[in-house]
């Protein structure tokens, strides 16, 4: 989204602050008072003309980076019903855990660093090469003749999808009125909610047919191929200091928060996601990795509240917005909607595989009833609220459900019906699709012009990191759960058979089971899966109450009138 920083050179920067409690307060004070006075100002210049493209030419620029989104969010849980598929091809059962942890360490380091990126340079180049970064790592993956390359190509889809989704969020906002924008906004989520949904059936399409898994990768090329046109000749160009050379540009940057950051998520999710997958959770591997997250979250947020090697218009991270009641709430909101979105796509069809025994793609078809709603309420969400500029109900209903919906599956046995299945997952699909992009939308309302940018980077890390912890903890439970209860009924299965089992790859263990032991470790399986849905209630409750600490004010048709 373009932004409009101050044209200074670096070289007439003030020095750094070395003690900034009275800019913090200055700056606290400033962003506290924006949703009155700033964005209505500011208004007066987004409400004319943004856009230089119109009709369906504009159709086409947004069909064509929306369908970016929908690619990422597909990337991000194609892999949940191939894993099987990709382990038997390469025979590297240990290291299944680096299929995810790859894409999400790409993906989620890199969000502080593109949301500033993207307040400095044109949009429109650097969405771009994202693009090409993704597609790149999708024709790794696709034509991988090792693990280890596949390893590589999704971390190479995980650091380019990122910026693309940061990227469709920051010109949809450059590109688009107050007014306008929650709608569009509604629009990513729509293509969101759909890729993510739709993950485990394409995969799961592509692995039970003739093409393979390895077409869960190669499509991407082709959709990308169909809107290389549209971004190259109709996509404008979105400068926020178009004085000022790319050099100059580069030189602006927090290098030193930026390697803080990235070192930060890195060692933090890698701890997380190794935790007694790879390692045993008190392995000196697991600890160090702590520790050393830890140490490098402490440099970080000191060297980004005393300015060290930057200055304070320039740091990483916008600071001011951790001061910001309103700011805070909807980063959070976003991570428990997230959280509710997330756990269900990856854990109810694990449900439908190994209780109901239905293949990847049945399992996938299982989940429409979820996706339907998720989808038709974020639309709802995007077009009522851009119409009404009434924003705090939708986090209450929407919490509230998923509340509802994710206390329901907790109660899922292995004789529950579908139907109750799919209508306890379809509660969860309408809360989540009320405010799962809402948070982007009313984050820019809040803000001044040139910090829009800086809050698309704030609100995707909070929707990018939550769903990525939240899911890592869920698998680590479940995995822990499942596989320790089984070796407890089963004492003469070995480990690694029973780690096989559950990870999908050796079907012929349950099937081996007499009716009456099997039945046994269903009720296994279904007691660890509900570990996923204490993790879903705890979000939703969160949410819940947060969203009573909203301001209760309207937003967008203010705006709109501002600039009448």
């Amino acid at each position: 989204m373009a932004t409009n920083f101050q044209t200074e050179k670096v070289t007439e920067e003030p020095p750094p602050v070395l003690n900034p409690t009275a800019d913090l307060e200055k700056e606290s004070q400033q962003v506290q008072g924006i949703s009155s006075s700033g964005s209505s100002t500011d208004s007066k210049e987004d409400q004319s003309a943004p856009r230089k493209v119109h009709g369906i030419l504009w159709g086409l620029v947004v069909v064509s980076i929306l369908s970016s989104t929908f690619l990422f969010s597909l990337d991000n849980t194609i892999v949940a019903v191939i894993q099987p598929a990709i382990i038997q091809r390469f025979n590297s059962l240990e290291k299944l855990p680096w299929i995810a942890v790859g894409f999400v360490l790409g993906g989620v380091s890199m969000n502080l660093v593109y949301g500033k990126l993207y307040s400095l340079f044109d949009g429109k180049i650097l969405y771009m090469v994202c693009v090409f970064i993704f597609e790149a790592g999708s024709a790794l993956c696709g034509a991988a003749p090792t693990m280890n390359a596949l390893i590589v190509g999704r971390t190479l889809c995980g650091v380019g999808g990122a910026g693309m989704y940061i990227g469709v969020m920051s010109l949809l906002s450059a590109f688009t009125t107050d007014q306008e924008r929650p709608m569009y906004i509604g629009m990513t989520g729509l293509t969101w909610g759909a890729g993510t949904a739709l993950g485990p059936i394409v995969g799961g399409a592509f692995t039970e047919s003739s093409a393979g898994w390895r077409w869960s990768f190669y499509i991407n090329l082709l959709v990308g191929g169909v809107c290389a046109p549209v971004y190259f000749f109709l996509l404008p160009a979105s400068k926020p200091r178009p004085n000022e050379s790319t050099v100059a540009l580069w030189k602006t940057l927090d290098w030193t928060g930026a390697i803080l950051s990235i070192g930060a998520f890195l060692t933090l999710i890698m701890g997380i996601s190794f935790g007694d997958a790879i390692y045993p959770w008190n392995s000196g591997q697991v600890i160090s990795l702590f520790v050393l997250s830890g140490v490098l979250w402490v440099l970080f947020a000191v060297q980004q509240s005393y300015c060290f090697f930057t200055t304070k218009d320039l740091r990483l991270f916008p600071v001011p917005f951790v001061l910001n009641k309103d700011l805070v709430i909807l980063f959070v909101e976003i991570a428990s909607a997230s959280t509710t979105l997330f756990l269900p796509i990856y854990f109810l069809p694990l449900y439908f595989q190994f209780i109901h025994g239905v293949n990847a793609l049945d399992a996938g078809v299982k989940m429409l009833p979820f996706i339907f709603m998720l989808i038709l309420f974020s639309v709802l969400n995007g077009g009522i609220m851009s119409k009404t500029g009434i924003v705090w109900p939708w986090y209450i209903f929407g919490s509230a459900l998923t509340l509802a919906g994710s206390a329901l599956l907790y109660t899922i046995t292995p004789s529950t019906s579908n139907s109750a299945i799919y209508g306890y997952s379809v509660l969860v699909g309408i809360g989540c699709g009320s405010f799962v992009q809402a948070s982007f939308a009313v984050a820019q309302a809040l803000v001044k012009k040139e910090e829009k940018a800086l809050a698309t980077g704030f609100i995707t890390c909070g929707q990018l990191t939550g769903s990525t912890i939240a899911l890592t903890i869920a698998n680590t439970l479940f995995i822990e759960g499942a596989v320790e209860n089984i070796e407890a009924l089963i004492p003469t299965a070995s480990h690694e058979t029973v780690v096989a089992a559950i990870s999908g790859t050796n079907p012929a263990f349950f099937a081996n089971l007499t009716a009456e032991m099997r039945n046994q470790v269903y009720s296994v399986f279904v007691d660890a899966i509900n570990q996923a849905w204490i993790l879903c209630m705890t979000a939703g409750a969160l949410g819940l109450v947060l969203s009573f600490f909203l301001k209760r004010e309207k937003l967008f048709i203010e705006a709109a009138a501002g600039g009448a």
